[in-house]
């Protein structure tokens, strides 16, 4: 019975894995719509500006507050949208080594594994 026990234990992290995998998708695409929706809105306080201005006058103070109010709304979505996407990128790196080092070796003499390094960074 071990051998089925460790059949489900690698069924159980490979599901596990997947469902992260899926989870990130999921955040990061929220934060794409939602930093979208926010460009959105500056891009709509932009032309409201201009046009006003193009007409020679000032934007409405109500119609500045409505559009400034959308704006701030979507931005601190998005901002913590990013924010939670940058956490949980930071949690599953640093489960990414500690997860490597469950399997690692330990012979004598043997180096650690060295982290691929990353080819948009320059060496150092």
């Amino acid at each position: 019975m071990a051998i089925w026990d460790k059949v489900r234990q690698g069924i159980d992290k490979a599901g596990k894995a997947a469902q992260d995998v899926f989870d990130e998708g999921k955040l990061r695409l929220d934060a794409y719509r939602a930093r979208e929706q926010a460009d959105k809105a500056a891009e709509a306080l932009g032309y409201a500006i201009f046009r006003a201005a193009d007409a020679g006058g000032e934007l409405e103070a109500e119609a500045r507050q409505r559009l400034l109010d959308a704006l701030r709304t979507r931005d601190s979505e998005a901002r913590k949208l990013e924010t939670d996407l940058a956490n949980e990128r930071a949690a599953a790196g640093a489960a990414a080594p500690a997860a490597a080092t469950e399997g690692a070796s330990s012979t004598p003499g043997t180096p650690p594994a060295t982290p691929a390094s990353d080819p948009t960074t320059p060496p150092a």
